[in-house]
């Protein structure tokens, strides 16, 4: 287990509630001591981790894999940072990012066309982990004369079926 400032504080936090809590129970200050060295890591894991996991929008990030984006598409997000930090795709050939990403899944419309325009490859990047999150991650690419010219990162509104 990694001990982490935010970590430690939050645990002390909890202790001192936690300790105030049961001198309300009973006055015997070891009695109180007991009773929050016992309950502040079960309420800990058992019921603040679960809450900040479902009410934040944290997700954990990975370096980019072309061959871990091809085999999880569902968690392409937690690589999608490090692929539009970097410019690893810019500059690069249609070929050399079907390689990388694999097949494109849709191609965007063009109005200039008014078709869809293979110039504008769509992936999608996965729903990021959240209790509120009513969006889907993408990711367009935009290539002009066949070279990846740059990436935008979008979202698209979740529709479920009534």
């Amino acid at each position: 287990m990694v001990f982490t400032v935010p970590f430690v504080i939050i645990l002390v936090l909890l202790f001192v509630v936690l300790f105030i809590f049961s001198r309300t129970i009973d006055k015997r200050i070891w009695v109180a001591f007991l009773i929050s060295i016992v309950l502040t890591p079960m309420i800990y894991f058992y019921v603040l981790y679960p809450l900040i996991n479902i009410f934040s929008d944290y997700h954990h990030e990975k370096h980019f894999e072309a061959k871990a984006w091809k085999k999880s598409p569902a968690f392409r997000y937690e690589m999608a940072n490090e692929l539009e930090q970097s410019d690893l795709l810019i500059g690069k050939s249609k070929t050399e990012v079907n390689t990388l990403l694999g097949e494109p899944e849709w191609f965007s419309w063009n109005d200039a066309i008014k078709a869809n325009d293979s110039n504008f490859w769509n992936y999608n990047l996965g729903i990021k982990p959240g209790a509120f999150n009513k969006t889907q991650e993408c990711i367009k690419i935009i290539f002009v004369d066949n070279i990846a010219e740059s990436l935008e990162h979008y979202q698209l509104e979740l529709k479920f079926d009534e």
